[in-house]
């Protein structure tokens, strides 16, 4: 093992750049010479190619937790927790003899019929219906009192000293307004993102489509302009890092649910007084306490509760089903909250997320109150982009100025939506939004401002603490996931030598349409970058790669400093990648499975292997 190393070694610092092997037995090009591979080669009739291996089996079965896992793409734990609890999956469906049934006409309109619940008939007694969740938040309209308020009066609710005279009543209030932040560009300041961080509305400088037409999924490239960023924040960018971004809910679905609650237009952006009587809601990590402040109503629509990325809860169906005017949708919604829809409410909860504008077209004589809804959503949370660059070294001149940047990729995630067949999230679907916005004006050769609400909280993540300036590194990406090798292997070209070498294995579907950043990596991209493509040619995704470079992994994980990164979605790439690490492992170190296993932890104890999937 020591001579096989020392080859290694001496091999891969024959020079500064990683140089071609000339005997190869993958299909991409190998990164690594392999003794394996000529005694493959010698013995392959290449008249003979061996049969295709399938990628999918036409049989599915789970005999452990691991089983689970593979099929379901998801824990034992992860299912649970999604799980309703009620037992339903054990139940047969369809009536019951001993049960008596009232008939029930259902909803006629296409919201309803997109839900595809279960539903033959709604039992006459229904148990076990959830209780109305506690209301925790409160909206009054804001009044410049006459005389002098009573200590119940908004007045003392807000905080006013009532003690005071009526000139200094009139004095406060008059205070109490709106803050000076335009809300169409960033969130008010009480939607704190993390402690002491703030949200700063950067400017997009420039974007670009960095897939093309016919790719499976589109990705968008953006500079972002912080050379006004605040000071003071002690944290600077970093290469690896993450910024945060404040994503708002798309302005057509705000103006849409208000629409459906019957909210005037001419109170949606008027100043109230929000009153919380507990919790964190409407900030992210803020304390758990009342709260009382000035804000609108379509600022806590739009920046503080999120309209569509979580499924549908029992205490908003209850919430519903209080509202409705129409019997017969009062009965299903009951219904769902009853232990009789038991199985019905986990088939809905566990199917594709609606949102909450698709509710209320699928039940519309229901207008529950605004503040009662937002006290029972989900918060808007904010989302989290690698940096795709080096960000000390990223500066442009304009307008006579120099500019300092920051770069990031963005992948647009879409579901399915009852309207318009697919809907994006509500962050990339924002990025995809702003981009759109600005290549259409660029392309009318216009000027437009638009803006980015981020901040730069949390940047200690796994890859931007872990990246040192020496020692070989091997990064490992998908899709997406190579953006913040990108940045890594700009600052490793500018300071290349012998010791601190690094190699790219980027794992895309087609190379002509979604090879992210190809020809920017640097001056010798060809000879540290490999691409391997799942729908071309043959066909191979990036952890086959991997086990064929296993003399490349298995140098570079026991040098000193070595580094091994692993970056993309967690299904299908992270843990496949991982597998085929462990395999490495197991044929390079003669290890068992378990060994292997621990081999991997031990170097991730040490920040010799670096994991950030999602």
């Amino acid at each position: 093992m020591a001579s096989q190393i020392d080859r290694l070694l001496a091999e891969h610092t024959a020079g500064c750049i990683p140089e071609e092997p000339h005997s190869i037995s993958s299909s991409a090009p190998s990164l690594t010479y392999s003794e394996s591979a000529d005694d493959e080669l010698d013995i392959e009739d290449p008249r003979q190619p061996e049969p295709r291996r399938r990628r999918a089996s036409t049989r599915l079965i789970a005999q452990s937790p691991a089983d689970v896992q593979r099929i379901t793409g998801e824990t034992t734990t992860q299912l649970v927790t999604r799980c309703c609890g009620g037992g339903c999956c054990f139940s047969q469906g369809g009536r019951k003899s001993d049960i008596q049934y009232e008939p029930i006409e259902f909803p006629d309109n296409d919201a309803y019929r997109s839900l595809n619940l279960k539903i033959d008939g709604v039992p006459a007694t229904l148990n076990n219906i959830t209780e109305l969740p506690e209301q925790t938040v409160y909206i009054q309209p804001l009044r410049r009192p006459s005389n002098v308020p009573s200590p119940t009066g908004s007045a003392a609710s807000v905080g006013i000293d009532v003690s005071s005279g009526v000139d200094d009543i009139e004095k406060q209030i008059s205070q109490l307004g709106l803050e000076a932040l335009d809300t169409t560009i960033e969130p008010p300041s009480f939607v704190q993102p993390h402690p002491p961080h703030h949200v700063f509305a950067a400017r997009i400088h420039n974007t670009r489509e960095l897939t093309g037409r016919g790719a499976e999924k589109r990705t968008f490239h953006f500079d972002l302009d912080v050379t006004n960023y605040p000071e003071g924040e002690d944290v600077d960018f970093k290469v690896g890092g993450a910024i945060g971004v404040s994503a708002p809910n798309e302005a057509s679905m705000v103006d849409e649910i208000m629409d459906l609650l019957l909210v005037p237009r001419f109170l949606r952006d008027k100043p109230v007084l929000l009153r919380t009587t507990k919790g964190r809601w409407p900030t992210v990590w803020g304390e758990d306490k009342a709260r009382e402040l000035v804000t609108t109503r379509r600022a806590l629509l739009t920046w503080c509760s999120d309209i569509q990325s979580y499924p549908p809860t029992k205490p908003l169906l209850r919430v519903l089903a209080e509202h409705a005017t129409d019997n017969n949708e009062r009965k299903l919604l009951l219904f769902l909250c009853a232990g009789e829809g038991q199985g019905v409410f986990c088939d809905f909860r566990t199917g594709p997320h609606v949102t909450l504008a698709q509710l209320l077209h699928a039940f519309p004589s229901s207008k529950p109150p605004l503040e009662l809804l937002l006290s029972i959503l989900q918060p808007v949370m904010p989302r989290f982009y690698s940096l795709s660059n080096d960000p000390h070294e990223s500066y442009e001149q304009k307008d006579g100025k120099q500019h300092r940047l920051i770069e990031i990729a963005v992948t647009v995630h879409e579901t399915s939506d009852w309207r318009t067949g697919q809907r994006a999230g509500v962050g990339s679907g924002f990025f995809q939004r702003q981009a759109l916005k600005f290549l259409e004006a660029q392309k009318k050769g216009e000027t437009v401002d638009l803006y980015i609400p981020m901040f730069k909280g949390l940047m200690a993540n796994p890859l931007a603490k872990q990246f040192v300036s020496d020692g070989p590194m091997l990064l490992i990406g998908a899709g997406v996931g190579i953006a913040p090798f990108r940045g890594f292997v700009q600052r490793r070209l500018k300071t290349a030598n012998c010791a601190n070498k690094v190699w790219v294995l980027q794992g895309i579907r087609d190379s002509l349409v979604d090879e992210l950043y190809s020809g920017e990596w640097g001056v010798h991209e060809d000879e540290v970058k490999r691409v391997v493509q799942s729908r071309r040619g043959e066909g191979r995704y990036v952890q086959e790669e991997v086990k064929e470079q296993a003399d490349l992994v298995w140098y570079i994980i026991n040098s000193v400093d070595g580094r091994v990164f692993v970056c993309g979605s967690t299904r299908g790439m992270g843990e496949g990648v991982e597998e085929a690490l462990v395999n490495v492992a197991m044929d390079k170190g003669n290890l068992d499975r378990e060994e292997a296993k621990q081999f991997w932890q031990l170097k991730k104890d040490v920040g010799q292997y670096i994991a950030e999937t999602w």
